[in-house]
């Protein structure tokens, strides 16, 4: 008996969705006008980065911009260590401190998939010194503070949206942060181990009551030292299995591997509106400790280092709903969750929400830059910034290397460059 006619276009229709659909999970170099992007307005993007460089705003920056699964903008200006005559290259390998949130943050997401894991477990169930918690509290009408016991435990969910009270130690009650040694973002010049540091944050009080204010801390390095008892496993490992393999991440690690030392971008600063080359090795920006440090802590909070193709494949993967070349991290609707405001009633910047470690717009309007509805991203102390846009089927990825960055504005320009070539 002959087929029904329209079984041949029909299996036609099958094979080209599921190549279509392949295509979105790839991320291969593609033509601008191909993904919908005019490759002349993109001009204006280069035009823009080349200047900071030649205006030594910036010594050098990476950008990398994909569409419908394809790079369609993938360029290097200015210097990976200008004082070596060294240009920057596409491959070039950055500090992205605060985008190690996001990949550890998914990490946590995998153990939740499991069941080994509930977003609404206390975290004192893993880490005991976190079953009861203090909290700084100002003093009414006076500079002093009172340190009391936290109204309930801190949970696993609290450390994804930064709701745990926990902030850099530089709140209320610092002067104990400081003494204590525990301030600021930076571990890699730390002997001991993140397991250590932890216990020691949770010795000092908190700035705010769980669950009452966002405030952006040390939550996801608590939770990387949670992954860890979870998984039995230091970090470094359980990311190394869980995305970086799976995901041909091939040059993300919290440490330089050897023979990478001249693909490691300098530090620079900008002070009083010039352009210096960041302290020597040992320093608050720590040039030399990634690369001869002692090796010992896994900061998930600031601690990787990474290349611009390598987070891009990361975010592709979120884009696509947790998965990437057949390989499967999350579930859809575990990113849905993650890409989604948790925050309810809790104070946080206009338009925007957030979901489990990142951002969440909810309202371009007032936000007050272009984007969309449903955009979610992050960035990096050393001036490194990403986005992903699901309405547009985009991925921006920008970095450079930069502390402190003062005035300059090249993320900002970097965003409205890229939707305006945006030409379908």
């Amino acid at each position: 008996m002959p087929r029904p006619a329209f079984s041949r276009a029909a299996l036609g229709l099958i094979v080209l969705a599921a190549a279509a659909a392949a295509s979105a999970q790839s991320l291969r170099p593609g033509s601008p006008d191909s993904v919908g992007l005019s490759a002349e307005r993109l001009e204006r993007l280069s035009d823009a980065l080349e200047a900071y460089v030649e205006n030594g705003q910036l010594a050098g920056s990476v950008t990398l911009v994909a569409r419908r699964g394809r790079i369609a903008y993938f360029e290097a200006f200015g210097d990976r260590d200008r004082e070596a005559n060294a240009p920057m290259q596409t491959d070039s390998i950055f500090r992205i401190a605060s985008q190690s949130k996001a990949i550890v943050s998914v990490a946590a997401m995998t153990f939740v998939e499991e069941g080994k894991l509930l977003l609404t477990d206390p975290v004192g169930k893993y880490l005991p010194e976190f079953v009861e918690t203090k909290v700084a509290v100002s003093q009414e009408g006076s500079t002093g503070y009172d340190v009391v016991k936290a109204r309930r435990p801190i949970t696993v969910r609290d450390l994804l949206t930064h709701t745990s009270g926990f902030g850099y130690g530089n709140g209320v009650g610092g002067d104990l942060w400081t003494a204590a040694g525990q301030t600021g973002y930076y571990f890699a010049d730390k002997d001991e181990t993140i397991r250590d540091s932890v216990r020691r944050i949770a010795s000092l009080p908190a700035h705010a009551q769980p669950g009452t204010t966002w405030i952006y801390g040390y939550n996801t390095d608590i939770l990387g030292a949670l992954v860890e008892v979870v998984a039995g496993k230091p970090l470094d490992q359980v990311l190394r299995e869980r995305i970086f393999e799976p995901l041909g991440m091939r040059d993300t690690e919290f440490y330089l591997s050897p023979g990478r030392e001249n693909r490691l971008s300098a530090v620079y600063s900008r002070n009083d509106g010039r352009l210096e080359r960041a302290p020597s090795p040992g320093d608050s920006v720590g040039q030399g400790h990634y690369v001869d440090g002692p090796r010992k802590n896994f900061s998930g909070g600031a601690g990787l280092l990474s290349t611009a193709t390598d987070y891009a494949r990361f975010l592709q993967m979120m884009l696509n709903g947790g998965a990437l070349d057949g390989r499967r991290i999350l579930s859809r609707k575990t990113v849905e969750l993650m890409t989604t405001s948790h925050l309810g009633d809790i104070a946080y910047n206009p338009g925007q929400g957030f979901g489990l470690g990142f951002y969440v717009v909810e309202d371009v309007g007032a936000r007050g830059s272009s984007g969309s509805a449903g955009e979610f991203g992050w960035g990096g102390a050393y001036h490194t910034t990403y986005w992903v846009d699901p309405r547009e089927e985009l991925v921006v990825v920008h970095l450079t290397q930069l502390v402190p960055a003062g005035d300059v504005d090249d993320q900002a320009k970097v965003r409205a460059l890229v939707y305006q070539a945006i030409a379908d």
